[in-house]
């Protein structure tokens, strides 16, 4: 408000502007007395550190136990937005770098914002979804399938993830503010393909000629507009996988969503400060200071000197490390402003694959068999190949920055408000005996034999194929070991042949999950449907396509063709695959991993009708049978630290190998220092960093420049030996082209364990060395 009294006091020095002072007055008088509002809604974003722990635990994903987390890629991280009526109605939706949501993980959220809000915040209105990148610290979920190969439970995981939503939804509660919300919606044709097109191809040909694409292209965008900061944040949903990190990969990463959300923040921080009237702050950015060397070329011999008189040391005692990372991201946004938060969804991304070259033999680099996906019938060798091929760092940069530069396309275009109420509906249902109108019912839970076939993003091991819709009698016995599926179950679930009868497994406690969650969230003309598994392109359309014609076809006037309606795909829980009856029967690995049988997916739309119709009418929705808390239950194999050490004479951060002296390098170039380090579990440098590059201001002040959330900085760890108490630390810098000459450090920032003591903090120091 004071900002708008400046430019009243401004405009009336100019005597051309006399018609313009009184006319803003007016404007003004009006919207104190609420005549006019620049907005219908309160708005509120946050975001949190949901990193986890970066070494020795299994990724969530791909299910290779030997995918074991050592090291960090970039940081991940839960971000929220709330939406509310000044006197009404509000909406949740968190969007995590995970695998995938967790039921256990919703239901402890949701009592910690109980315990902090009473029955503001609830499962009928707070979303959490994952945006399944497959690297990321397993074991937080509470069903035994889905963490098996994490060596069961693992609290770090869980607690780190559970700590970071509530403190992103407090962010955004705290945030809350007037503001309005834009949508736009825009094609982006590069960043996916059909993974499994002999099943989409089995969908019914006028179905198909609907669409130009076996993949959906669209992307769905809201932009955030706070009143008096302007834009301050946006979410898409978009539909692709978060595969471009394979299964071999031991790096924490977002992978392509991640990146993707990483590159628009960081693009709005360095454009966003640039467009506002007070530029003071912004110009002391130290990624862009230019001021620190006037001329490269002929201060050159100065930055030697200056570097030449820096040596390794091992730093000042750690009490500072957890504010590292917030302070080189928080220098590139004004300091009252709230932090723009960009937030990459997923939706419907069961078939669709980032590996958009295709996929290919990598024994005779031809391309995989069309109906099964094996070369010389074996899965093994077949691999889809991203963008960067063979670099997957690369392809997770392309499909992050092909997302990226589409959501600012969006984002900068946007101009359809939404307006209207702010609604929800939420039920749970139990999946393992539903009845489907017309069709029959669904199953308990299962996985067909092609489930293990895996897939061209990561292909699975022995001889299982995928369309396997017959399996044999070696695995079909060694399945049955487990749990022997009865007839009626095997009835139910066919055309699948059973690998893992998961539904009926109950020991030491559920394999798999029955009662499921579905919800509908209300902004305005826009639908979030919250599913808890991930559709396939088709099924996705399908729905979409029926809820929104319930909401339109009443004849209601609340909802018309503008209606936009999205899928929010691995949200509240995960319970796999949802395809649709036809791509069922081909039991690609989607088919084989729709755990309740064929009439999955019409169950999903018969039930989401009934929500959508509820809506319409405003009537209540039963919440149904609640989902089992399986916590005190949990079993983890996973072993604590017990010690860390250093050969003899070395400290913790001591540098075992530095930059040479001297040492010049350029934009492009990789600089790469090893510390002697200890495990990274012991402390998780939550909104903190194990990483950072500074660069030198003046003659004596080192500035953070970027930290292990960066793109351009990898974080590695590593025993010599796998029971080995010893541990280094590898920083590898890519130097970006938009780095700024002149000197710069690496440091590493970690904490050791002693036998019989507590945890201590170290760290430690590079040379330094030039960019030029």
């Amino acid at each position: 408000m004071m900002k708008f009294f400046s430019t009243l006091t401004l405009n009336a020095r100019r005597p051309h502007a006399i018609i313009w002072f009184w006319f803003s007055l007016l404007l003004l008088l009006l919207y104190n007395r609420g005549v006019l509002t620049a907005s219908n809604y309160l708005i509120g974003l946050g975001s949190y550190d949901i990193t986890g722990p970066a070494a020795d635990v299994n990724m969530m994903g791909y299910a290779n136990t030997d995918q074991t987390a050592s090291g960090v890629h970039f940081r991940l991280r839960a971000r929220s937005f709330i939406v509310a009526e000044p006197q009404g109605n509000r909406v949740v939706f968190v969007n995590l770098d995970a695998c995938m949501a967790s039921q256990l993980v919703t239901i402890k959220v949701l009592e910690r914002l109980k315990a902090r809000y009473g029955n503001l915040y609830t499962e009928k209105n707070v979303a959490i979804s994952g945006i399944h990148t497959h690297a990321g610290p397993g074991g937080y979920l509470q069903y035994v399938v889905y963490i098996v190969t994490s060596l069961g439970f693992v609290r770090q995981s869980f607690d780190a993830i559970v700590d970071g939503i509530e403190q992103s939804i407090i962010q955004a509660h705290d945030n809350l503010r007037p503001g309005s919300i834009f949508v736009n919606t825009g094609e982006l044709l590069d960043a996916g393909i059909n993974r499994s097109p002999s099943a989409y191809l089995n969908n019914p040909a006028a179905e198909r000629s609907k669409f130009k694409y076996d993949v959906d292209k669209e992307m769905t965008l809201l932009k955030f507009v706070d009143d008096e900061w302007g834009p301050v944040g946006s979410f898409n949903w978009f539909a692709t996988h978060g595969t471009s990190m394979s299964r071999t990969n031991s790096l924490i990463s977002g992978d392509n969503k991640g990146a993707a959300a990483r590159f628009m923040e960081d693009w709005f921080d360095h454009n966003g400060i640039e467009s506002t009237s007070d530029k003071s702050e912004a110009n002391d950015i130290p990624r862009r200071v230019s001021t620190i060397i006037p001329s490269v070329h002929e201060n050159y011999h100065v930055l030697l000197e200056l570097a030449a008189s820096f040596q390794s040391s091992s730093g000042k005692p750690a009490t500072r490390l957890l504010s590292v990372a917030r302070r080189v991201r928080n220098a590139l946004r004004l300091a009252d402003k709230p932090r723009f938060v960009s937030a990459f969804c997923q939706s419907n991304c069961g078939d669709v694959s980032p590996n958009v070259l295709g996929a290919f033999c990598i024994d005779t680099g031809l391309s995989c068999d069309f109906n099964h996906s094996t070369c010389g019938g074996k899965n093994e060798l077949c691999y889809g190949r991203g963008p960067g091929y063979p670099d997957e760092f690369e392809s997770t940069r392309i499909i992050g920055e092909r997302q990226f530069r589409k959501a600012v396309d969006l984002f900068t275009k946007a101009s359809e408000q939404l307006k209207g109420k702010i609604d929800y509906r939420h039920t749970y249902l139990n999946f393992s005996n539903l009845e489907v109108q017309g069709k029959g019912k669904t199953c308990p839970a299962a996985m067909g034999f092609a489930f293990a076939a895996g897939t061209t993003d990561g292909p699975g091991a022995f001889d299982f194929k995928q369309g396997d819709d017959q399996g044999n009698a070696f695995w079909r016995l060694v399945g049955s070991l487990l749990k022997a599926p009865n007839k009626e179950q095997i009835d139910c679930q066919r055309p699948k042949p059973i690998l893992l009868d998961t539904g009926e497994m109950k020991e030491p406690y559920d394999w798999a999950p029955s009662i499921l969650p579905i919800q509908i969230l209300r902004v305005g003309q826009l639908v979030i449907l919250s599913v808890p598994g991930e559709f396939t392109t088709m099924a996705g359309r399908r729905l979409r396509d029926a809820v929104k014609m319930a909401l339109t076809s009443g004849g209601h006037g609340e909802f018309s063709s503008n209606t936009h309606v999205v899928i929010a795909g691995l949200t509240n829980t995960y319970s796999q695959y949802v395809t649709t009856f036809e791509e069922y029967d081909m039991q690609r690995y989607e088919g084989a991993s729709t755990l309740f049988g064929p009439h999955t997916l019409s169950a999903y739309i018969q039930e989401f009708k009934k929500l959508a119709t509820a809506l319409i009418s405003g009537q209540s929705v039963g919440p149904g049978p609640q989902p089992p808390d399986l916590l005190d239950k949990q079993i983890s194999l996973l072993t604590p630290v017990v010690m860390d050490t250093t050969p003899p004479g070395i400290k913790f951060g001591d540098v075992s190998t530095d930059v040479p002296s001297n040492s010049t390098f350029k934009r492009g170039d990789m600089v790469s220092v090893v510390f002697w380090s200890a495990c990274p579990r012991n402390d998780l440098m939550t909104e903190g960093t194990f990483a950072l590059v500074e660069i030198l201001q003046g003659k004596d002040s080192w500035v953070p420049a970027y930290d292990d959330d960066d793109f351009c900085l990898r974080f590695k760890w590593a025993r010599p030996a796998k029971l080995s108490a010893r541990s280094q630390a590898t920083i590898e810098w890519r130097i970006p082209e938009s780095a700024t000459p002149g000197v710069y450090r690496i440091r590493h920032f970690g904490a050791s364990k002693a036998l019989l003591s507590s945890i201590r903090h170290f760290t430690g120091t590079s040379r330094a060395f030039v960019v030029a």
